[in-house]
């Protein structure tokens, strides 16, 4: 593959198409029971144990401010590390896997967007679409990142 050319994991949410590089996602599992920690921030879902670990679930539509929906038959969790720490982010739905070549991205305009700017890497164009580039890393702050359980 061109070095120039990114393997994307295409999702949606609140019918916003959204992408992440393939390298940071661990693996995507089905929506399954999640259970509720008290006094934990409104965004966090709960935690579920995959494979004997305690993973954090984020609801991305809570984290986002956008409006809340019930969990569907294609509701997804994405697994993903961030900053030593394993995250399930909570999506409606995960599309395809696709190629994007990196002069498609452009920097976000400096309007104000539904959701907050520092979530967005870069928007990639696509044919007949455009595709919000999540920034992983900038989903959580520092601040809520140390609340997480570390592993």
């Amino acid at each position: 593959m061109p070095e120039n050319v990114l393997q994307i994991v295409s999702f949606t949410v609140d019918e916003l198409l959204f992408g992440l590089e393939i390298l940071h996602i661990q693996e995507i599992i089905r929506f399954t029971e999640i259970t509720k920690i008290p006094n934990s921030p409104l965004f966090v879902e709960g935690v579920v144990n995959l494979r004997g670990k305690v993973i954090p679930v984020i609801d991305l539509r809570k984290k986002m401010s956008m409006p809340l929906n019930d969990y569907g038959t294609t509701s997804r969790i994405i697994i993903s590390e961030v900053d030593n720490t394993t995250v399930g982010y909570i999506v409606d739905s995960v599309n395809e896997v696709m190629y994007v070549d990196a002069d498609n991205l452009e920097t976000p305009p400096d309007i104000a967007l539904s959701i907050n700017s520092d979530f967005i890497q870069s928007i990639a164009k696509l044919e007949d679409k455009l595709l919000i580039m999540l920034d992983i890393g900038n989903v959580l702050t520092k601040k809520e990142k140390d609340t997480l359980v570390k592993e």
